[in-house]
């Protein structure tokens, strides 16, 4: 793909989808600078790529690393955030000062040095529990937890920074990203990373609820794919778009599937109720982001899963120590 911008930042680029789009974005001859406070990222994820970009270890609450950061730069991709649902409803102060005050810091900084656009990374999560299916960018949200009341928050900003300063923004809704990189060793992670910590190590998985909840699962790489088209499209001017594949699958059909990969079929999970705050069903609406973004997913469930494995098997081969994914979650 060609970039139309040469310098970036990239918040939370240690992060899972972080390291991937610096990596892309890298690949690609764009100028990367990354800041990271490497609670939830990595320096191993970024670590090959060290010697080519600008690194700053801060937090998007620190104003003055941000504007440092964001010098010269044309786009910046906002993916710092806390992260996990539960989280946020353990720590809402906390989580909101990140997530809030954090983004808003994220947008200071981009209007002080004068950078043209924003893509920031938001969740499906807004949509809550509401029982229409597909989710579609039109639905009204009704958030059900801190975490989709901050993502929410950030879109309103993003609008309210073009209306008022005209910095340009597009809102990328993600449906449920799996892929290399995926730290399964917190209890927060996703359920593919914590499935194929289990599959490996040859442990039976836990699954909150009965398993029957459904998600739309997308691969990494798709993500970073929809991040560069929004920060290069013309006229984004407070677009938002769900990024997923359109397709659902349900929990105990995903573990079925990696149970296969992993040739423990025989492993049944284990279930434990639901968890507050979780979704029972949730896909992607992909017609408006295939015909304004011009994107469609390039890798389906089952080759995300094929090589998400292997990238988790050579992991725990060259670690045996490594984190056995014991807290699987169902969302």
């Amino acid at each position: 793909m060609n970039f139309t911008f040469k310098k970036a930042l990239v918040t939370g680029g240690a992060g899972f989808i972080g390291s991937h789009l610096v990596e892309a974005l890298v690949t690609g001859k764009c100028r990367v600078t990354v800041v990271d406070n490497l609670s939830s990222g990595s320096q191993l994820n970024i670590e090959p790529l060290r010697d080519r970009i600008t690194f700053y270890q801060g937090d998007i609450r620190q104003r003055d690393i941000l504007e440092k950061a964001a010098e010269d730069c044309d786009v910046i991709f906002h993916l710092a955030a806390v992260v996990a649902v539960q989280q946020t409803i353990d720590n809402p102060v906390e989580s909101a000062e990140i997530n809030d005050i954090g983004t808003v810091n994220v947008f200071e900084a981009a209007r002080s040095q004068n950078v043209r656009r924003i893509v920031f990374s938001s969740s499906c999560a807004v949509y809550g529990d509401d029982p229409q299916l597909p989710k579609t960018e039109t639905m009204s949200p009704k958030p059900t937890s801190p975490y989709a009341v901050h993502k929410l928050s950030a879109e309103h900003y993003a609008r309210i920074y073009y209306e008022l300063f005209g910095l340009e923004s597009v809102s990328l809704r993600y449906f449920n990203v799996f892929g290399p990189r995926q730290d399964p060793s917190s209890p927060y992670s996703g359920v593919i990373s914590l499935f194929m910590t289990r599959a490996a190590s040859k442990q039976a998985p836990l699954i909150y609820g009965d398993g029957n909840q459904s998600r739309d699962f997308v691969y990494v790489q798709d993500v970073v794919k929809a991040n560069l088209l929004a920060a290069a499209m013309n006229q984004p001017q407070g677009s938002i778009f769900n990024i997923g594949t359109g397709n659902q699958v349900r929990i105990n059909r995903l573990w079925e599937l990696i149970a296969s990969l992993s040739g423990q079929k025989k492993l049944a999970p284990r279930y434990e109720p639901a968890r507050a705050g979780d979704i029972l069903h949730s896909y992607a609406e992909m017609d408006f982001t295939r015909s304004k973004l011009k994107f469609k997913p390039d890798f389906s469930l089952e080759q995300g899963l094929e090589m998400t494995f292997e990238w988790y098997r050579r992991q725990r081969s060259e670690d045996p120590s490594s984190p056995d994914g014991s807290a699987a979650a169902g969302r």
